[in-house]
């Protein structure tokens, strides 16, 4: 639920009627939002900050050559993504070259680089295509590293995503969803709701093989199974994969590891979290890896809240079947990504507290490498999982690193003396204020969070505080450099301190700490956000009368929620929020992730989904409360918006609505993105004005 929330119907909520409200064009405040006139901001200040958070340019992925020569990655800028290659010994941009598909295409993008295992050979995913393909539909090209060209491997429709090249550098596998009319995760964009719910047909990601030699594609996986990741095995001859029935939005949270010889295509699940006692019970599993002699497969086990932002212990399995050993238990950390850097060693990417940790782990002794660790505050990748590092055989390494002092970069070379290869932004300094890693104890716990100062800080004076709660809970913030949309950091520019805690069920501390906020939402996390606040008050002069709540997704709910148990906070913005959790669960695209949460199903404990549920504690609320969200938002619905808006306007507290027409859980369009960013930051100016 880091991304994940949804909806409600009770006596004084019609969802019928809500749904004729919202294709009669939503309430009046949607249409507002629509209208370009009012994303005009009222303080002009407002304006100069967005635009200079859309001067960024952002490298998308990264991918260094096996040799560690030489790196392609991906920017965007201007709604358009290329690639580019560099030299790692020699970054220099004047002697980059840009990836062309030759075929003379305009006002497209090509993205998703990955090297052939003996780097000759840079496969890439570009809707760069001829006229024959229909516009914007990607498809599998090939770039030639002897003649500079590229040739096209596929001619598909359908979603395309996560490129992988066999070993023996003859296939290269993908995720492929055939005739997609959206993408298939559950940040997208629902479908509108039309006709008989639930049995229209459902859209299945596959995985998909290419022949290189001849451009021969087959889809491999099951029609039954919806694939959410997978490896290719050593030999080239097997895929292992993490799958389940479909729909895929929703399955993920019950997926088992399967293996499948590609030659029979009969797959065979040799995990099901399900039916295995200890640690890893009904937990989820990610990122599966064949280990070099094909006899184990290790994955990432653990308490996750959305399929893609992985968090737990290391386990091992033998890929015949058998019993998971976790290899990393009482981790004060949670890996989020890693590889095997020989038949020995995972090399491995964690959050410990809020830092993101490259190092490697020697699994005869159980212990890490000292020389092959490194912790960077900031955020870092590679491109489509979380925390992922491209790896060279030279045990090299190419990531794109961001913090809140730094915009995005690709750097390379080795793990201690890593180069900074791109200057895109080497204009843009930081309009915010600086950073401080906070650490407090509450109860049992140790607790960590980040805190942005206000810009041009004066200690002799007092400001406000925006308390700003990640999506999740199984998450963590990281620094990153911020982009238009919403989000906390914006805030520090204005003058406010922005602290963004990271409670229990956070990433970052270990398994026992993200599993604490287990049946407990809004209670512990919540106290540990308020007691973090107490030790900000006595270090810093924060103005007590001016303090903020908001967040997104999991974050959302915590604002709703939070503003029902303490009248501390002077205004809110709730942004893809959940009011009433008994509701959600039925109108959510996503319930299966809430069993592990909550223990049991809503219809078994309707109890344990009221004691953390807004809507029952609602007369307590005081705090004017802005509420926004996407109007096809599976994950976190807009019924559950309107429920609490709908409330606090009945019990006279101040607030608004703003539905955006045609958003999911994650907003696409750029004008969406930015209102959503000037009506918060409007919000608190105009409910916590300086005196």
């Amino acid at each position: 639920m880091a991304l994940a929330d949804l909806r409600k119907c009770s006596p004084s909520f019609n969802f019928i009627a809500f749904t004729a409200l919202l294709l009669l064009g939503y309430t009046s405040a949607a249409r507002a939002a629509a209208d370009a006139s009012v994303s005009a901001p009222k303080d002009p200040r407002i304006g100069s900050l967005i635009e200079t958070l859309g001067q960024t340019k952002t490298p998308t992925a990264v991918a260094i050559s096996p040799d560690g020569a030489t790196v392609a990655w991906s920017v965007r800028s201007h709604g358009i993504t290329e690639i580019h290659l560099s030299d790692v010994a020699n970054p220099d941009p004047a002697k980059e070259k840009i990836v062309s598909t030759g075929s003379g295409a305009t006002d497209c993008s090509s993205s998703d680089p990955k090297w052939s295992p003996d780097g000759e050979s840079l496969a890439f995913v570009s809707d760069c295509t001829a006229k024959a393909d229909p516009k914007g539909q990607d498809q599998v090209f090939l770039w030639s590293k002897s003649t500079g060209e590229s040739k096209q491997l596929t001619h598909l429709t359908g979603n395309i995503d996560s490129l992988a090249w066999s070993h023996d550098g003859k296939s290269i596998g993908f995720l492929f969803v055939e005739n997609a009319t959206r993408s298939s995760g559950a940040l997208a964009a629902m479908k509108p709701w039309s006709g008989v719910i639930g049995e229209d047909g459902v859209e299945i990601q596959r995985v998909g093989v290419v022949q290189v030699a001849n451009g021969n594609f087959a889809q491999v996986t099951p029609a039954t199974l919806h694939v959410y990741e997978f490896d290719w095995s050593p030999d080239s001859k097997s895929l292992a994969f993490v799958a389940a029935n479909p729909p895929g939005e929703n399955n993920w949270w019950v997926a088992q590891l399967y293996t499948e010889d590609l030659a029979s295509g009969q797959p065979k699940s040799i995990l099901d979290t399900t039916k295995v006692s200890g640690s890893l019970h009904n937990l989820q599993i990610a990122v599966p890896r064949w280990s070099p002699n094909g006899k184990q497969i290790a994955f990432i086990g653990g308490l996750m809240s959305d399929q893609g932002s992985t968090g737990g212990d290391l386990y091992l399995i033998p890929s015949t079947g058998g019993e998971p050993k976790n290899v990393t238990p009482g981790r004060n950390a949670s890996v989020a990504y890693f590889g095997w850097a020989g038949p020995e060693i995972l090399a491995i990417a964690e959050h410990v507290g809020g830092s993101s940790h490259l190092t490697a782990i020697d699994l005869a002794t159980g212990k890490d490498i000292p020389q092959a660790s490194v912790t960077f505050p900031e955020s870092i990748g590679a491109g489509n999982l979380v925390m992922s590092v491209s790896l060279s055989r030279e045990h090299t390494i190419a990531i794109i690193r961001s913090s809140f002092e730094r915009a995005p970069e690709v750097w390379a070379g080795p793990l201690h003396d890593l180069k900074q290869i791109t200057h895109l932004n080497d204009d843009l300094k930081p309009v915010w204020g600086k950073t401080e890693n906070i650490e407090w104890t509450n109860g049992d716990f140790k607790v960590q969070g980040w805190l942005l100062y206000p810009a041009n800080y004066d200690p002799q004076k007092k400001y406000p505080l925006l308390v700003d709660v990640h999506g999740g809970p199984s998450a963590a913030v990281t620094p990153r450099w911020p982009g238009v949309g919403y989000g906390g950091v914006p805030f520090s520019a204005l003058g406010y301190f922005v602290f963004m805690p990271n409670p229990r069920g956070s990433y970052g501390q270990g398994e026992k700490f993200t599993q604490a906020n287990v049946k407990d939402f809004g209670y512990g996390d919540l106290h540990d956000i308020l007691a973090g606040m107490d030790v900000l008050e006595k270090r810093f002069p924060i103005d007590k009368n001016r303090e903020g709540l908001t967040g997104w997704s999991y974050g959302g709910f915590m604002t709703m929620f939070g503003v029902t148990q303490t009248t501390r906070f002077r205004a809110a913005v709730a942004g893809a929020g959940i009011s009433d959790w008994k509701s959600y669960y039925g109108e959510n695209s996503i319930d299966q992730w809430m069993v592990p949460f909550f223990g049991k199903t809503v219809y078994d404990d309707a109890d344990v989904y009221a004691k953390s549920s807004a809507i029952e504690y609602i007369k307590k609320v005081k705090t004017p409360t802005l509420v926004v969200v996407g109007d096809r938002d599976g994950e976190c619905p807009a019924p559950q918006s309107f429920e609490f808006w709908h409330a606090l306007r009945a019990e006279g507290v101040k607030t608004q609505l703003v539905i955006y027409p045609n958003e999911g859980h994650g907003f696409r369009d750029p004008a969406h993105r930015r209102d959503v960013l000037e009506r918060a930051l409007n919000w608190f100016e105009t409910e916590m004005p300086a005196k």
